[in-house]
């Protein structure tokens, strides 16, 4: 079993920025991707990016160029850097770990393939 624990939601003007954590753990170690969702009141969930254990990392169209993903040394907690918000930006957003060794595009932003979840936390953009 892993555990994740999403933190640093909250609420931000438009072009603010924020920094969310996702501490994991249990067993990690049979983990290789931490994708990054949101989901919007009325919305499918969305992934928006997604981080390998070799740090390669994948982003949907809509938040290229202004989040950024990353990971510490242990790989314990990774984090979703978020600039330039939008209101559009604004839903719960979770994390989750996939035990895939490799997901070929877009798999990896398919919340079919990740197997432990996060219990999200908000973020609110006002214009």
């Amino acid at each position: 079993q892993v555990q994740l624990v999403e933190s640093g939601g909250g609420s931000v003007q438009a072009g603010g920025s924020l920094r969310l954590s996702c501490a994991l753990s249990g067993n990690i170690g049979g983990i290789y991707y931490l994708g990054w969702f949101r989901q919007a009141p009325d919305k499918e969930r969305e992934g928006i990016a997604a981080i390998h254990n070799d740090g390669t990392t994948t982003y949907v169209d809509s938040v290229k160029g202004r989040f950024t993903v990353s990971q510490d040394n242990k790989k314990t907690t990774r984090f979703l850097e978020m600039d330039n918000l939008k209101p559009e930006d604004t839903a719960m957003y979770y994390c989750a770990a996939s035990p895939w060794m490799y997901l070929e595009w877009p798999g990896s932003l398919s919340p079919r393939w990740y197997t432990y979840w996060g219990q999200g936390t908000q973020v609110s953009v006002s214009s």
